[in-house]
């Protein structure tokens, strides 16, 4: 096992880290930017380590710097988190490189999942249903054309590299695909550095759902049971939930073999997820393979009682899978709070805040690094916390969801808390009745 762990992220998951290590027996270091200083997770680490000032280019993203930092503490392994640097295959091969293991995927892994064209060629040789499309890359435009037409519209245009909304378009007819061939590659080019494309069929009323998997150094996989993703914004998350309210026991055992035929393809090794889109007749397709821990992990957890962090950690030192496969008797559901204005299309909110309440009482958590007198600095995503409740029901677990949120109190700066109390109060929404398109179609 590890002595000395540093957590090369921010904000709660930080935190989130550095509290299974305490109870792991493993030390912690904290790398901040400038503008992190006064944070829970340099505050709570064993020590902390200046990487450099708040953009995170010079920062967060600033490897030698990183790497700089776990050599001076002697850290013997680097947690990614997510976001930042989790995904990058040049990071892990440079741990690699410098006798640090990183707790995630191996480079090579995390080149051939990051691919979504190669992703999918390999997800489909392995039996797993994949959304029908272009065989590998487009091209050219008239390609692109070709198969459009052949499929029929509506199509998906993706980039390769791409990923959190960007890089990708729906078409409808031949007009709109020759606008987005254009204007997509060069969003992708630009936010990825690869204009590479290819193409899915659309998928009508569409459901996000992913599944948890762990697999250890043998190749030996489990499944955690799946998570709905539906509800988002502009193809970001505000809201998940476990089990999901659309699939039905069949389906779940059916998408969670699925999912672990495709760890086991790969011969993946760590936690991740396998990510579907489920259609209106509940066929379910293959989207994508995240290769870190999920910000909405905390749900998994909830329901399986289990720490995934712990079981992140182990598996990277080279245990075996304690876990098995699992299908949730209980239900959570996770709200994102963002410091945004969703009364002001989600402008971004940051500030200080000047009062803060925290919910509590019988299955509620709450993931937050945030406290009163805490500025929110505006040089990172706008997460500052995550609201869990788990219940016997969904519909218990909703009007838990509903209390604890009138008792969360943040004030200095606007919040999604408002955008969450109005979701929960939908009727829609609370019987199960959404899609991926649910926010574009309701008023909330």
């Amino acid at each position: 096992m590890f002595k000395k762990i540093l957590i090369a992220n921010r904000g709660e998951i930080a935190l989130r880290v550095i509290r299974t290590c305490r109870e792991m027996g493993i030390a912690t270091v904290a790398v901040y930017s400038t503008a992190d200083k006064d944070s829970l997770p340099v505050r709570f680490a064993d020590e902390a380590v200046c990487i450099g000032p708040p953009k995170s280019a010079e920062s967060y993203l600033n490897i030698p710097n990183i790497i700089a930092a776990a050599e001076i503490t002697n850290a013997d392994a680097i947690h990614p988190g997510y976001g930042f640097l989790s995904e990058n295959s040049a990071f892990s091969r440079i741990c690699r490189e410098n006798d640090i293991k990183f707790i995630g995927a191996s480079p090579e892994m995390i080149d051939s999942m990051g691919d979504k064209a190669a992703a999918k060629t390999t997800m489909k040789n392995a039996g797993v249903p994949t959304i029908p499309g272009s065989e590998g890359i487009l091209e050219t435009y008239k390609e692109a054309q070709k198969c459009a037409n052949d499929m029929g519209y509506p199509i998906m245009i993706k980039a390769t590299a791409g990923g959190g909304g960007k890089g990708m378009a729906m078409c409808n007819n031949d007009e709109e695909l020759a606008y987005a061939w254009e204007n997509t590659r060069r969003e992708a080019a630009a936010a990825f550095g690869n204009d590479a494309m290819y193409m899915e069929k659309f998928i009508v009323e569409p459901r996000h759902i992913e599944i948890q998997i762990a697999s250890d150094y043998r190749g030996k996989a489990c499944h955690l049971s799946e998570r709905d993703c539906s509800i988002q914004r502009r193809h970001q998350k505000l809201v998940e939930e476990t089990p999901s309210p659309f699939i039905t026991n069949k389906l779940r055992e059916k998408m969670g073999k699925a999912a672990v035929r495709a760890a086991e393809a790969v011969k993946y090794e760590g936690v991740g997820t396998v990510e579907f889109l489920v259609d209106a007749n509940r066929n379910f397709y293959f989207m994508e393979m995240n290769t870190r821990i999920q910000v909405e992990h905390t749900i998994t957890e909830e329901v399986i009682n289990y720490d995934l962090v712990k079981e992140q950690i182990k598996l990277a030192a080279r245990e075996k899978i304690s876990g098995r496969n699992h299908f949730p008797s209980m239900h959570a559901i996770q709200c994102r709070i963002n410091a945004e204005d969703p009364d002001r299309n989600f402008a971004p909110c940051p500030g200080t805040i000047t009062h803060y309440n925290q919910p509590g009482g019988h299955g509620v958590r709450v993931d937050t690094h945030v406290y009163a007198g805490y500025r929110i600095p505006p040089y990172y995503d706008s997460m500052i916390a995550k609201l869990i409740v788990v219940a016997q029901t969904r519909e218990e677990a909703i009007t838990k969801m509903e209390r604890a949120l009138d008792e969360y109190i943040i004030e200095g700066v606007k919040t999604t808390i408002p955008f969450h109390q109005r979701l929960m109060k939908n009727e829609k929404f609370r019987s199960g009745n959404f899609t991926t398109k649910f926010l574009e179609e309701e008023e909330i």
